[in-house]
């Protein structure tokens, strides 16, 4: 596996004083490339996407809902929206996390198989791409981006665990270095599956930190949880927290057998999903976080689960 360093830098759309990640052995971009990567991800921002589930109190997807059935509120300022549609066959880029810590090792041969399966289930050849993460003392990149379904599962199986947990560091990467690649970012769907007790003991960089940069990539974090204490715990909260402000879900299963309906679970939703754009009145560059709500007209029993907001472009 390739382990991940950590330098302090500019980070992608001009916010300084983020860690940034890169490989051992890799030399970090030169100022053209940065340059060049910045002003695709700025480009992509004049409008913004929201990928969304509707479900009703018991759970059930929604799946028959309309454009005028929603309304877009940036700032309490209600916002035109431009294109709707719904979605179940965009291509998916999916970052699988995986705890190898010390603290999951009695349960961890139920997290393999159960990431092994779903990740069989779900990425479908020459149009899906996933890549496996895993997190201990360190982050390291187990398998790249791949369309290979054996490859990714070959990763998934070889892991073992060990060490602290840099889970924020994690994420970052994850987001940062993996699902920013493919673009335009509205052309796909960008994901996080966290397989993990929500600890953190190693990361250089803090939860917020984390969570920004996966919300600049425009990815929906989703959770599984190996607490199988039945208390709640402070990574518990945290699993909570990524999931609630990027427009997931986590999902804390009884006993480790369980952890592969979990996977199922958010199989289902990631094919019964909705996309709506709209540009931004008024359009702001201050590169500032911009709340939006997103909900369904005159049906206060549908739940909207959206992001709660976006990060402006600096120009």
């Amino acid at each position: 596996m390739k382990a991940v360093w950590l330098h302090f830098g500019i980070v992608a759309l001009g916010c300084a004083g983020f860690a940034a990640l890169a490989f051992q052995n890799q030399a970090p971009p030169t100022a053209a490339e940065s340059a060049k990567d910045n002003a695709r991800i700025i480009l992509d921002v004049t409008r913004v996407n929201m990928l969304f589930t509707v479900t009703d109190k018991k759970g059930r997807f929604v799946t028959d809902l309309t454009e005028k059935d929603f309304e877009v509120y940036e700032s309490k300022k209600k916002q035109n929206i431009q294109q709707f549609t719904a979605e179940s066959d965009l291509p998916l880029r999916l970052a699988i996390l995986i705890d190898t810590s010390n603290s999951i090792r009695e349960r961890f041969r139920f997290e393999q198989e159960a990431a092994s399966t779903f990740i069989k289930e779900v990425v479908r050849r020459g149009t899906d791409k996933a890549t496996i993460v895993s997190f201990d003392t360190n982050a390291e990149l187990v398998t790249d981006l791949t369309d290979q379904v054996q490859e990714l599962d070959r990763g998934i199986m070889r892991l073992r665990p060990g060490g602290g947990t840099a889970f924020y560091d994690a994420v970052f990467f994850a987001s940062r270095d993996k699902l920013m690649k493919d673009q335009p970012r509205d052309k796909f769907r960008r994901a996080i599956i966290i397989v993990s007790d929500g600890e953190d003991n190693q990361s250089h960089v803090t939860r917020d930190q984390a969570l920004e940069m996966a919300q600049k990539a425009d990815a929906v974090i989703y959770a599984i949880s190996t607490n199988i204490t039945h208390i709640e715990t402070e990574g518990d909260k945290v699993l909570r927290y990524f999931t609630a402000e990027t427009g997931g879900q986590a999902f804390f299963p009884f006993k480790v057998e369980d952890l592969e309906q979990s996977f199922e679970n958010i199989a289902n939703e990631l094919r019964h999903q909705y996309n709506i754009f709209y540009r931004p009145e008024p359009l702001l560059t201050d590169g500032l976080y911009h709340a939006v709500q997103l909900k369904v007209k005159d049906r206060k029993d549908y739940i909207v689960r959206a992001r709660k907001g976006y990060y402006a472009p600096k120009l």
